[in-house]
């Protein structure tokens, strides 16, 4: 279905699909709204034609593209058989396809139609998204220590994102631990299971509460994470994001 994007990111793309019609329909629409450019593939040939959303119209079931400058390269679009499309909203990769373009006018001008993807691929890169950890009943990580640290230890998360943690290590266990890697780490996703990862710590921060109480919180980054334990972290992500969207949509 995406044949144009076979990078390694997408290797597992199932476990970033989204097949709700409604999230579906406000991503495109968000996409057209910022005017995103969107890099059209066709199915067998090699060059790319940018485009951009005029109009997702729900109930015709159609979406409205810019069409190209170029007469020819407008004809090749409406003769492929299959059409791959990428592009970005606040940072996060967006892909979709269609197996038949049309040819339509939008306010009088020329315009290509396509019909609202069924699914679509959003690929968040950890290095734009991370999302908050819940604090009463925080997800926890058992750090293997050596025996003279106390053995294994269980830290709460504060963050997680698809290329690392944020742990907190507010009784200095691990002392200065930036750069080191500790192997056979296992987190425990609630409604998700446990995965295991190596992990590295990349940065600390300390921070001095009001009580006086130093609060030591740790960024480590997941090292050789097994792709099936990558894709539990993206399911467990999309689920805390899911149950945030729900708290602000009950508050409003």
């Amino acid at each position: 279905m995406y044949p144009h994007f076979q990078d390694a990111e997408l290797e597992n793309w199932h476990d970033f699909e989204v097949e709700s019609r409604r999230e579906i329909v406000a991503l495109l629409r968000g996409i057209g709204d910022k005017n995103q450019l969107i890099r059209m593939l066709i199915k067998g040939e090699s060059d790319v034609c940018v485009t951009s959303i005029l109009e997702v119209d729900e109930a015709a079931n159609a979406v409205y593209l810019d069409c190209s400058i170029d007469q020819e390269q407008n004809q090749r679009v409406l003769a492929s058989r299959q059409l791959s499309f990428e592009t970005s909203l606040d940072k996060v990769r967006i892909l979709f396809a269609a197996d038949q373009v049309e040819a339509a006018s939008y306010e009088g001008n020329p315009a290509f139609r396509i019909a609202i993807p069924a699914t679509l691929i959003r690929l968040q890169r950890r290095e734009y998204y991370r999302i908050a950890t819940p604090v009463t009943n925080p997800v926890r990580v058992l750090i293997p220590l050596p025996a003279e640290l106390g053995g294994p230890t269980s830290f709460p998360l504060a963050d997680i994102s698809c290329g690392g943690i944020s742990i907190l290590d507010n009784k200095m266990i691990l002392g200065n631990a930036v750069g080191k890697e500790y192997p056979d780490c296992r987190i425990d996703l609630p409604e998700i299971g446990a995965v295991s990862t190596a992990l590295q710590v990349r940065n600390a921060l300390d921070l001095t509460l009001l009580n006086n109480k130093t609060n030591r919180r740790l960024g480590c980054e997941f090292v050789g994470i097994p792709r099936g334990a990558l894709a539990a972290v993206q399911r467990y992500i999309t689920k805390l994001e899911r149950e945030r969207n729900a708290r602000i949509a009950g508050l409003s």
